[in-house]
């Protein structure tokens, strides 16, 4: 029974710190990293960001963006199953994540990202998608930071009660 107990507390302590680490990744897109990239002439802003969505495809973001996400699916499967402390913080924080975070990467911004890929920054057109780009690849980033960071809380909550004796 302690060994369940220590590997729940690390799937637990590792998907909190994860959707926190995500969180934090966003949020300083929302606050300053797109901002700035808004500032410069188009052809500068389209080439630096598909240098930035070339340059996060690593092992590193890749651990904690997937890692997490398979960490909460962990997590919300076994409290369907085993109803531990804490189940509706569990089930709702990974929820969040998988959701509002994997889910909305997948069908919003990978898409947006895509397009952005195949434009030529020194056209009119690539101008065009610059424009509309930065506004909605921005809310739908905004969505994910919020998603990420109340499952961070969610599930540190959950971390926090009491093992079941």
């Amino acid at each position: 029974m302690v060994t369940v107990y220590h590997w729940s507390f690390a799937v637990k302590l590792f998907s909190a710190l994860g959707c926190g680490l995500i969180a934090g990744v966003f949020f300083a897109f929302s606050t300053f990293v797109m901002k700035a990239l808004a500032q410069l002439q188009p052809a500068q802003g389209i080439a630096a960001m598909q240098s930035i969505n070339i340059t996060v495809i690593n092992p590193w973001f890749f651990l904690a963006f997937f890692g997490t996400a398979i960490c909460c699916l962990f997590l919300a499967i076994s409290s369907l199953r085993w109803h531990p402390p804490g189940t509706v913080f569990l089930l709702v924080g990974s929820s969040l994540y998988l959701i509002g975070t994997v889910l909305v990467t997948i069908a919003f911004n990978v898409p947006l990202n895509d397009a952005l890929a195949i434009a030529r920054p020194d056209s009119p057109e690539g101008a065009d998608l610059w424009a509309s780009y930065l506004t909605n690849w921005t809310i739908w980033n905004h969505v994910r930071t919020i998603a990420a960071l109340a499952a961070a809380v969610l599930l540190t909550i959950a971390l926090c009660y009491p093992a079941a004796k």
